[in-house]
């Protein structure tokens, strides 16, 4: 058991739905110390029967349940929702927010009181208790409880990075937003496959166990992306001849200016909403 602290997940998407029945299934809690709430009604009966947890329309009686709040709403929402919710929340309860773009400081600045608040970036591999998270924290958590409750909670569906506030809108831009890349890539292989006459569901299944398995690799056994590469690489084989064509067609650059673009729109996200609140964070 991770504790009897009880939990609510404003919010239950995916990613809200993810982390919930993470807890549950690595039977870090128990259902009745969870609430879920949604603007869905239809979505909070499918998590309630699902998860057998309570669940409700109504935030503020969430908050009021809740030693630990787990804010999985849209970023844009995040206005509405604090507006909403701040009268309720009290000063020790534990806030982890899974918002990009949105810091540490400007949900304190927000309701105004010294919680402890924990910013985290999950992806969306979490679903399948894959994912991959950034977790910082804010100036009034500290290292004993208040990381420990997050990492239990963002672990329970993956791996856990500890970065700095500064470097969360990059976590955003590279693992965040990095499955959509990867699924573009796996897609690619498909039609490539299929161009040149594989069935698509024999190439779709060979395209995502290729890259399941290529990632595996560096992870399990630690060798660089690129020796990993060269050791799969002949002289005058296959391989290099693609490789030359990935190279002249700028995917490397193309993918590093991926990551470099969602970074940088998750810090204008970040600085918009700050202005939009009238929140200046020092």
């Amino acid at each position: 058991m991770l504790f009897s602290r009880k939990i609510a997940f404003i919010g239950v998407g995916n990613m809200g739905e993810a982390l919930l029945g993470g807890l549950l299934k690595a039977k870090l809690t128990n259902p009745e110390n969870i609430i879920a709430t949604d603007v869905l009604p239809a979505r909070l009966k499918q998590i309630s029967e699902k998860w057998q947890v309570d669940t409700t329309t109504d935030n503020n009686k969430a908050v009021k349940f809740a030693d630990v709040i787990v804010l999985c709403v849209k970023p844009q929402a995040i206005n509405d929702l604090l507006t909403d919710i701040k009268e309720s929340i009290r000063g020790e309860q534990l806030i982890i927010s899974i918002l990009a773009g949105i810091t540490t400081g400007t949900i304190e600045k927000f309701i105004n009181k010294k919680n402890p608040v924990v910013r985290a970036m999950p992806n969306i591999p979490a679903v399948v208790d894959e994912g991959a998270a950034g977790l910082c924290l804010g100036e009034f958590a500290n290292d004993n409880d208040h990381k420990k409750i997050a990492l239990k909670i963002l672990g329970s569906v993956g791996e856990v990075e500890i970065v700095s506030e500064a470097q969360m809108d990059i976590v955003t831009g590279l693992s965040g937003s990095g499955p959509a890349y990867i699924y573009m890539v796996i897609e690619a292989l498909t039609d490539g496959g299929v161009m040149m006459g594989l069935p698509r569901d024999v190439a779709t299944r060979l395209a995502s166990q290729t890259v399941l398995g290529s990632a595996k690799l560096v992870k399990e056994t630690g060798i660089h992306p690129a020796v990993l590469k060269d050791q799969v690489t002949t002289p005058g084989g296959t391989t290099i001849q693609a490789i030359k064509e990935l190279e002249e067609s700028g995917l490397r650059p193309m993918l590093i200016r991926a990551v470099e673009i969602a970074t940088i729109k998750s810090r204008e996200l970040s600085h918009y909403l700050e202005q939009k609140n009238n929140i200046n964070i020092k």
